[in-house]
């Protein structure tokens, strides 16, 4: 297992002016599919959101199979490339890439999770595999580690399972995560649920978490925000982490 040295890490929370900016709890992708029956059943859950003290951008496989084929819709692209997320990963290339901007202008962790093509026989889902290359599984150039980076190698669903992550992050004292990457209702799902049931809190930005299925993003979505995670914009989390920058200087 390949790791890298970590960075340091700034510790500034929250604003009340970025608190206060915080859109209704319910306004995501997720609205066109939930009716007011189940918002009800869920109401329970509602509270504030927020990206907590001492955060990590927690990234889970942003690695080149779930770029191939371009960017065209999952069914054209899995054809031929099994495994793509084909437009809805490309679609959220960009606000990754201003995620991981603003966590290097503040000076935050950024995490990678992945995997190595072989993982003698051991699979992170019940998907048939084929043989595959090892560059399949190297991050996608757009996001490309830097130094001081830290890489997980994991052989399960979770970045959490069988890692050294959790002493990691015990060691750069985070408390918080912020979370982004594919899929949704798979790898991410696994590992957000892990972070909180390790004590952390947790922030997934929508606009940089996707999936194959749409409606499995949009599904997984809802159900971790209620229960494990708060789904919050690439603006808003984009906003906190320029505060502490302001905050710092």
């Amino acid at each position: 297992m390949r790791l890298l040295q970590c960075r340091e890490v700034i510790i500034i929370g929250p604003s009340t002016t970025e608190m206060n900016m915080k859109r209704d709890f319910e306004d995501h992708c997720w609205k066109d599919i939930v009716n007011e029956e189940l918002l009800e059943i869920y109401g329970a859950y509602k509270r504030e959101t927020f990206v907590g003290p001492r955060s990590a951008v927690l990234a889970i496989d942003l690695y080149n199979k779930a770029y191939k084929g371009g960017n065209r819709p999952v069914i054209e692209v899995n054809r031929e490339f099994a495994g793509s997320c084909g437009e809805n990963a490309w679609k959220a290339i960009e606000p990754t890439q201003q995620l991981f901007a603003a966590a290097r202008r503040a000076g935050i962790p950024v995490i990678y999770s992945t995997r190595h093509a072989d993982t003698a026989g051991v699979h992170s889902t019940n998907r048939r595999m084929k043989e595959e290359a090892e560059s399949e599984y190297h991050i996608y150039e757009a996001f490309k580690p830097e130094p001081g980076d830290l890489v997980i190698y994991k052989e399960r669903a979770s970045a959490f399972f069988g890692t050294p992550l959790v002493a990691h992050l015990r060691r750069m004292k985070i408390e918080s995560l912020i979370i982004c990457g594919e899929s949704t209702s798979g790898c991410v799902r696994a590992s957000t649920v892990d972070a909180y049931s390790n004590g952390f809190h947790n922030v997934l930005v929508e606009e940089c978490t996707y999936d194959r299925s749409m409606l499995s993003h949009k599904v997984n979505l809802f159900d971790l925000h209620h229960k494990y995670a708060d789904v919050m914009h690439i603006d808003e989390v984009v906003a906190h982490l320029a505060g502490m920058v302001r905050k710092a200087a």
